[in-house]
């Protein structure tokens, strides 16, 4: 993690409040993610110009909100905000059936597509085209069916980063996490992976063309026929086992 984050902290203000108030902005801009680690204490301190005492006593106030773990012998790492938790939490708390999940993927990604044409950018194209690419890539190498199904769900969280909707990009991961501890990937279903990359390319098309409605278009049309191939794969399982 580069030293450049960590700016020396002045005043006004308590030395740990604002050591606190640092280590929060730089979680909202998500230039710290849950799960990564905090420099050693003696070094933060250093870059931050203040003294261990007080850096310890901002990091017990962080980790008493949830914000911050401290592991011994590991160090000090970066906890998903509470409303993320709490999201995650009531999203796995019942039994989901499919049109449920996939409703909610449309509910969720269809705008997403199209806010993604409306706000696309350099940066987030070039995120969005490695995605598409190391997907295809993966497909047409037939690749394990655990690593398409990641890829796919890389693909799909890429069109909401270029939408910029950083909540909306929680609750996809959530979602997602659902679905792929929960059932079989989709794309294993006959003749679905090949007609998923055709839907793919015109979702990656329309945003690049920012095509606001054809990229809701194309995105609708994608998870519907996913939907339709995971009914069709549940029914085919049902008969084998029957």
């Amino acid at each position: 993690m580069g030293a450049g984050l960590w700016e020396p902290i002045r005043p006004p203000g308590s030395l740990a409040a604002r050591i606190a108030e640092r280590v929060e902005e730089l979680m909202t801009a998500e230039q710290l993610k849950p799960g990564d680690r905090l420099p050693p204490e003696r070094e933060l301190a250093a870059m931050l110009g203040v003294s261990r005492p007080s850096l310890r006593e901002a990091i017990r106030s962080l980790a008493a909100r949830g914000r911050l773990s401290v592991r011994h012998g590991q160090g000090v790492f970066v906890e998903a905000p509470l409303t993320a938790k709490r999201l995650a939490s009531s999203l796995r708390s019942d039994e989901h059936d499919l049109d449920e999940l996939y409703a909610m993927r449309e509910v969720l990604e269809v705008p997403a597509a199209g806010w993604a044409a409306k706000n696309r950018t350099e940066a987030g194209m070039e995120l969005l085209d490695e995605a598409y690419r190391e997907l295809t890539d993966a497909a047409n190498g037939q690749a394990e069916w655990d690593e398409l199904q990641r890829l796919d769900a890389g693909f799909h969280e890429a069109v909401v980063r270029v939408a910029g909707n950083r909540f909306l990009l929680r609750t996809l991961g959530v979602l997602n996490e659902i679905m792929a501890a929960g059932m079989e990937t989709t794309l294993r279903h006959p003749g679905r992976l090949r007609q998923s990359a055709k839907e793919h390319a015109r979702i990656l098309e329309a945003i690049k063309d920012g095509d606001s409605r054809g990229a809701r278009a194309a995105a609708r049309a994608h998870i519907r026929g996913a939907h339709t191939a995971a009914l069709r794969y549940v029914e085919q399982q049902a008969q084998e086992r029957g």
